[in-house]
């Protein structure tokens, strides 16, 4: 605490009197978002050490946030309004969010802000809507009527993956023909939801909307936090604002603390309101409503922290930073702390100088920078050169699926889907058809079908725009000889030259390619024919591990020539030759790298408990690929973690059924770029290896910030929430933590609570930080989530930034932890 001041006076007096006023106030007010749970000590005292009670009540008695010093007041013309605007705009003269992210004068936007009437296609019948931007830049509503009640709808841009026009998409295609392809396009979104297909009246509206959704989610994509926690505070103020006045009655602060998740005692929320307003006539507005926020909006956690390396100067001079960052176990350097202080200072003269103040310094904690996962490991910087089976590579089973397997929907959409998540094998049942055409389904069951040559174009547009790496196709074939020959035409015509139908040239033969060597192209895994000198004949019988065990669940029902192999389809089958399983001695003996067998979560369970390490030991040599049972009708997936602690490589899961085995598939793929490619711990690859060093690993949770309401339609609904944390390894090191649960606090709820875990294998383990709102009466309800591998995890002050229970960003729901890891 207290090291050393920057011995710059001029600047310690300019410091102590706009320190907590920026040029900017709106700018000031979103870098503090959190109700504080002790009053702040003065600017120019020490920051305690010691953490102040955790999980105090907004409204108790101790609850008496005191206002920041103000510096002189700026004239009122140029006095910014919280919500960027004056008066109620008008939506041709709305701009106010759009003029901070410097598209005002985009013409696109104008159009989206008046709204547009847009068809919705859907299986039954297109309906026209009438969509349009609010004015938050962010959001986008569609309003229809039934009848005299009005219904709207909205989804968020920043929820958006990709804008495509035309025909793009399965259900334009199959439902949208008799609206003109450049009058369509299809807007797709991460985590769960649906695409959804529109159709404007005329081509013109149909590329503004197209060119406009895209300028907003490039520019949304690269926001800062501080910009995201703008966005969210302008959110509830224009919801809680009844009237559209711009000025807030008691009741609308009311609304707009419970819409925030926080309750507050009325008494001491009317006291403050009365501070705040200066004018005495009951509503705040202005300066008036910065006031408010000012004294509500903090993050007194940070302020402490800051405090114990600034000390009384009010002001981090690049040394103190640097120590701050060696602290964190980080490589400082004087040269690194300037850098950073240039890239996240927010007073220009504090950065001229090399200082930070605390509104510099709340924003490097927010930012990617400050964010738990290890930044480096965002990009590809693992060694792919080593052999396919060397590594983890991530897996979907009945990819073709959007829900369950029994009467879900079968679409093309859900292959994009996965492999925009980074999915590198994805499975085809193929089924006979009509007309000669294969189709891919859930066979005898009443999903829906798709045609094969619809997967493998889709296959074609989005194999390799998430990862360069290789896509294995797993088929799953129940056709006759005749369509498997079309099945193989097919793929050959429309993957092209992505297709590898050869060894490489000069490859070992005993050895597995790299993922560097197969870049670009898609593998197909199926049945091989033998030597023509060994079967003469032009279709053998070869059933596989996956078929047999689905033959007896399945009531051995199986298709016309189900286990008959075309010629033309089994020339397409190079390194992943689908072959039974022949037992681990008979494997080990003669190992085969080419051959690839398919084991069911029951049978690799056995095998994993019967004779693990020698099971590891064929995982090293082979491929080998793990599906979940045929039986599961909800199309539930099992925990994907024991796989991986055996090596096996494709470990399928069901990408379309969220839950936490899908958050820990995620996770283990996070790192390395999110290619899904992940390289297997040294002893994994080489059994011989030496053994893993174990771990302590402390975890203090400090605070969340801004998580979401469950309940929005009941502004009392606020949540009590706790944290868990989570370890997914060996089954040693398997273990949860969880925190207290502070009540009535959704908005900042605090813990300083330390969880500590002994690692034995800690290249294994994922951790699984979850946030869930207590219930003494029920199952508790799922809040948000982040899973990574520990190798990712940063040490020091982090961030981690939550995700929804289908992977979408929370944003800017956040929790702040310290982290520890050392050896015992």
């Amino acid at each position: 605490m207290g090291r050393g001041g920057c011995g710059c006076t001029a600047m310690h007096a300019y410091t102590r009197t706009h320190m907590y006023v920026h040029a900017h106030t709106c700018i000031w007010l979103h870098t503090h978002m959190y109700v504080h749970a002790n009053p702040p000590p003065p600017p120019r005292s020490k920051i305690p050490t010691a953490n102040p009670t955790p999980g105090l009540r907004a409204g108790s008695s101790r609850y008496r946030p005191a206002p920041p010093p103000h510096g002189p007041a700026r004239p009122r013309e140029h006095r910014t309004m919280i919500c960027g605007r004056r008066a109620r705009p008008r939506p041709e003269q709305s701009g106010g969010v759009l003029k901070k992210l410097g598209l005002s004068e985009d013409e696109d936007l104008q159009l989206m802000l008046q709204g547009s009437l847009l068809r919705k296609v859907t299986p039954r019948r297109a309906k026209e809507r009438r969509y349009r931007l609010q004015e938050d830049g962010i959001t986008v509503v569609s309003e229809r009527r039934f009848g005299r009640v009005p219904s709207k709808h909205s989804f968020s841009v920043a929820h958006i993956t990709s804008v495509h026009r035309g025909h793009h998409s399965e259900g334009l295609r199959r439902y949208g023909r008799a609206i003109p392809e450049q009058h369509c396009f299809t807007i797709a979104f991460e985590g769960g939801r649906r695409n959804l297909d529109l159709g404007a009246r005329d081509e013109d509206v149909a590329l503004r909307w197209v060119r406009g959704l895209r300028t907003l989610r490039g520019r949304l994509r690269g926001m800062s936090q501080r910009e995201r926690l703008e966005h969210w505070i302008h959110g509830m103020l224009q919801r809680a604002d009844k009237d559209k006045d711009n000025r807030m009655c008691f009741q609308e602060v009311q609304i707009m603390l419970r819409m925030a998740n926080i309750h507050m005692d009325d008494a001491y929320a009317h006291q403050l309101f009365k501070e705040c307003d200066h004018s005495g006539d009951g509503r705040l507005e202005d300066r008036e409503l910065e006031d408010f926020c000012r004294r509500l909006l903090r993050r007194p956690e940070l302020e402490e922290l800051f405090g114990r390396y600034s000390g009384e100067d009010c002001v981090l001079s690049a040394k103190e930073l640097r120590d701050f960052l060696q602290d964190q176990g980080e490589e400082g350097t004087l040269q690194q702390a300037c850098a950073i202080i240039c890239a996240h200072e927010l007073n220009e003269k504090a950065r001229q100088q090399d200082l930070m103040t605390l509104d510099g310094f709340t924003m490097y904690l927010l930012s990617a920078a400050g964010d738990i996962l290890n930044q480096e490991h965002t990009q590809v910087h693992q060694d792919m050169s080593q052999p396919l089976c060397h590594y983890f590579i991530s897996s979907s089973h009945n990819t073709y699926l959007t829900r369950n397997q029994i009467g879900g929907t079968s679409s093309t959409e859900a292959y994009v889907r996965a492999l925009m998540m980074g999915c590198r094998c994805v499975e085809l049942d193929c089924w006979e058809g009509p007309d000669g055409e294969p189709i891919i389904c859930h066979g005898h069951t009443f999903t829906s079908k798709i045609l094969f040559r619809d997967v493998i174009e889709a296959i074609r547009d989005y194999a390799f725009k998430r990862s360069p790496y290789p896509v294995i196709l797993s088929l799953e074939n129940h056709c006759g000889v005749e369509q498997q020959a079309t099945m193989a035409r097919h793929m050959k015509a429309i993957l092209g030259d992505m297709l590898l139908t050869q060894p490489l040239e000069g490859q070992d033969p005993s050895v597995l390619p790299s993922p560097e060597q197969l870049k670009g192209k898609v593998l197909v895994k199926g049945k091989k024919l033998p030597e023509l000198q060994c079967e003469p004949c032009g279709v053998t019988s070869i059933l596989d591990e996956e078929e047999e065990e689905e033959t007896e669940e399945e009531d051995r029902l199986q298709a016309k020539d189900a286990s008959h192999v075309a010629p033309e389809l089994s020339a397409m089958v190079v390194y992943c030759q689908a072959t039974p399983f022949p037992g681990l001695a008979q494997a080990l003996q003669h190992p085969r790298p080419y051959e690839m067998s398919s084991f069911s979560e029951r049978k690799a369970r056995k095998l994993i408990k019967e004779a693990g390490p020698t099971f590891v030991r064929y995982t090293s040599r082979q491929l080998s690929r793990v599906y979940p049972l045929g039986l599961k009708m909800t199309s539930s997936n099992y925990n994907p973690q024991e796989m991986w602690n055996a090596g096996c490589q494709l470990v399928a899961l069901n990408f379309q059924t969220p839950g936490y085995e899908m958050d820990l598939n995620t996770g283990r793929f996070l790192g390395n770029g999110g290619c899904g490619y992940v390289l297997k711990p040294q002893f994994l690859r080489s059994p011989h290896s030496s053994s893993p060093r174990p771990l302590v690993l402390r975890i203090r949770v400090i605070t969340a910030q801004q998580l979401p309401k469950l309940n929005r339609e009941k502004l009392s609904s606020i949540v009590d929430p706790f944290v868990r944390v989570e370890i997914y390894g060996v089954t040693a090191d398997c273990s949860k933590q969880q925190t207290a649960y502070r009540s009535n606090n959704g908005f900042n709820p605090r813990w300083e609570e330390t969880l500590t875990f002994q690692l034995q294998v800690p290249e294994l383990a994922l951790v699984r930080f979850v946030v869930e709102d207590h219930d003494s009466t029920s199952c508790n309800d799922f809040v948000g989530q982040f899973t990574l591998p520990l190798g990712s995890m940063r040490e020091g002050y982090r961030h981690i930034h939550l995700l929804s229970k289908d992977g979408a960003s929370l944003a800017p729901a956040t929790l702040f932890v310290h982290v520890t890891c050392k050896c015992p």
